[in-house]
């Protein structure tokens, strides 16, 4: 099941507030040269290359039904279809560096955010934002309930373990590879849903997608319904607030 951009953008609104945060923490100069990891539909990609003087600004992302509703005809900005993993293997270096709620994707950040640094020019700017997997509950219920039967056999045991760290583990790694000025923090950015429904779209379009490319029609559909169940005992009340926890690292190199 491919990422689906109408889906994912449903909550636009709540899935951008973060970001505005993110650049808000950039140091603007002339012409720099700029890439998004992770782009999705590079919207906000547009607004970033808009936020910097003259810069020049690329997006890459692996999902092609997301690209297919990216900006077109912007003299300095373009996008491409690529994984970060292959990104990073090229030499190419950059001013700055932005990864907006992409990096949860891949394992490893001990060993990733390094490598993203090293693609730094000197004076580069490293900006992430990425969602508190190992905190937000509907992540927790979600993991919970993908180890349970018949979920567990289906999936041959196979479970999206969030590689997420720790602040004081993204600090550490920002100091000692050369990091100053630094910002680590986690915000909350609160949804309040009026149904539960609401709750599971809104985690339907993201940490649901890998699930649901591994199960047949029937898992998926038994999935759902057991999922929604979880989630109205979860939050038996309503409206309800959800507080959604997001990660937000800055640093100069």
């Amino acid at each position: 099941m491919p990422w689906d951009p109408n889906k994912y953008n449903e909550f636009k609104k709540e899935r951008y507030k973060p970001f505005f945060d993110l650049i808000s923490h950039l140091q603007d100069a002339a012409n720099l040269a700029v890439i998004d990891l992770g782009c999705g539909t590079g919207e906000l990609t547009q607004i970033l290359s808009e936020k910097l003087t003259s810069a020049t600004v690329l997006g890459i992302d692996n999902s092609a039904s997301m690209l297919a509703e990216a900006p077109v005809g912007i003299s300095n900005l373009s996008f491409q279809e690529k994984t970060i993993e292959r990104q990073l293997s090229e030499s190419t270096k950059w001013d700055v560096i932005v990864a907006n709620a992409s990096l949860q994707w891949i394992d490893n950040h001990e060993i990733l955010i390094p490598q993203i640094i090293k693609l730094l020019n000197p004076h580069g700017q490293l900006a992430i934002q990425m969602p508190s997997q190992t905190e937000n509950i509907l992540n927790k219920l979600l993991l919970e309930l993908i180890q349970e039967e018949p979920f567990n056999t289906a999936l041959n045991a196979w479970k999206r373990t969030s590689p997420v760290l720790s602040l004081d583990e993204y600090a550490t790694i920002l100091f000692n590879n050369g990091g100053k000025e630094m910002n680590v923090y986690q915000k909350i950015y609160p949804i309040i849903a009026q149904s539960h429904q609401q709750l599971y779209d809104f985690i339907s379009g993201s940490s649901l997608v890998p699930y649901f490319e591994r199960l047949n029609g029937e898992h998926i559909a038994l999935l759902e319904s057991t999922f929604k169940t979880r989630i109205a005992l979860q939050f038996p009340s309503l409206p309800a607030i959800y507080a959604f926890k997001r990660i937000i690292i800055y640093a100069r190199f």
